[in-house]
This record gives C-alpha cells, structure tokens and sequence, in this order.
C-alpha cells in the first residue's frame, strides 16, 4: 500500500476496507477513530515507508489517531456549539465530525469534490471572526504563500478560537527548507518528502504562525501516553500538536 496515492486510497475506502479488514483481524493493535482492534496496521510511504501505521478500516495514520485523542481530551470540540472549517478534510475525520451534532461544520478545498466550499487558503471567502475551529492539517507545505494562508485562517477565526494546523516537520531542523529553485517533481520529492510539496517545514513553525498573530502552545500530547498505550495505537511518539489560538 507504501506507493498507492492517499487520494486513491481514499476513493476506493469503501471496497478496500471490506476486503482488506478481514485479513487484519486480531487484537494487538487499536484505532480510536474507527473503534476497531486489528493484528497490526498496514505500510503506509514512498520516500519514508512506515511500518505498521494506516487503519485497514478508516484509512487513519499515526497522526490522526494522535489528533482525535486531542481533540477528546484537550478541548471541548465534541462537545460545545462550535462553528468549524475544515479544510482538506481527511477521509477518517469527515462523517464522524459531520454526525457531532453539537458542531456547524463546513469543509473547504480548492478542487476537492468532498468540499462543501471551494476556494484557495490564500484568499478565504469568508467574513472576519466567523469561526470557533479551523482545521487544516498537512495544507501548508502546498501552498505558494504559507504566510499569506496563516494571516487568513487568522483573519476568520474568532477571538477565543482555535485552530489544528499541523504540518510535516522535519525535527533535526531548526529552519524551514525551501527553494523555490527546485521544481522537477522528483527533486521535491528528494527534498520535501513529497512531489508536491514546496517547503519542509523546521523547528520555527510555531515562530511562524506567531509572526501572524496567533498564540501557539506546541503540545507534546504524544508523551502521556504509556510504552504499552504507544504501541496499541500507534502514534509517531515525537509528533507536536500545534495548539493554535486567537486572542
């Protein structure tokens, strides 16, 4: 499953977690989002295959297990009147967050046909302090302007809001890469860790959505969690979630 694209993936979710599922039942292994034990996970990456990390069932990876555990935990997102944005939407999150009837939940993308509103992050089409939640995980490495995409999302949250907007990070970094020079999709993928990325991101993320505006609490969540608990469920133990608040 290491080089089928995501996007494929997600589109035959349905016919592949039928089949593939069967084959993955078992007990060592558990996904939060779906609610199901499995034998173990499948192989997910090209450039940097990971064992044992994507749901059969949900299509989840590590860092969607680890988001939905912070969400449950951390804020009120399952429980308070909310009014979300969910850009990109990810295919283990959407029916879940569109059934929580406490939440208005909108999602967006540029071309995505799950999108309930098109449009490009850059120029969001929405009025200032619009929205309690922004959601917007792995976006930013795409777009041209990264800067320009955080002053928006910031430009429409409420004061009081918050937003999920983790990235890749490249932890022995303490700079983001980027070099606009390189544009042969192989190279990118060389540099960036994928083809269509344009940047990788460092150590100075949070620095940079601070440059915005926003308050960045970065939460190593993954860390609570036991020895035991980290092998269940699989989490990338050193992945930071980036609280992201509009004060």
């Amino acid at each position: 499953m290491r080089n089928i694209p995501r996007p494929i993936l997600i589109r035959f979710s349905f016919i592949f977690s039928k089949i593939i599922s069967i084959f993955y039942i078992g007990k060592n292994v558990y996904c939060p989002v779906c609610e199901r034990n499995f034998r173990k996970f499948l192989p997910y990456g090209a450039v940097k295959r990971r064992d044992n990390v994507l749901c059969p069932n949900c299509l989840s990876l590590e860092r969607h297990r680890l988001l939905w555990l912070f969400l449950k935990k951390k804020t009120s997102f399952f429980t308070s009147k909310l009014k979300v944005m969910h850009m990109a939407p990810e295919q283990p999150f959407l029916k879940k967050f569109r059934n929580l009837k406490n939440l208005d939940y909108q999602t967006g993308d540029l071309v995505s046909p799950l999108a309930d509103v098109k449009f490009n992050i850059e120029n969001i089409p929405f009025q200032e302090n619009i929205f309690d939640v922004f959601i917007c995980n792995h976006v930013l490495e795409h777009v041209d302007n990264d800067l320009k995409a955080m002053q928006e999302i910031f430009r429409v949250l409420k004061i009081g809001g918050f937003a999920i907007l983790q990235v890749p990070i490249d932890i022995s970094r303490k700079e983001t890469y980027e070099d606009k020079t390189i544009t042969d999709p192989f190279e990118r993928e060389k540099h960036f860790w994928q083809k269509d990325h344009l940047r990788l991101y460092g150590l100075d993320y949070a620095e940079k959505l601070r440059s915005v505006g926003f308050k960045v609490t970065e939460n190593d969540f993954a860390k609570e969690f036991s020895p035991n608990e980290l092998e269940k469920l699989k989490f990338d133990r050193n992945e930071i979630i980036y609280f992201i608040e509009k004060k």
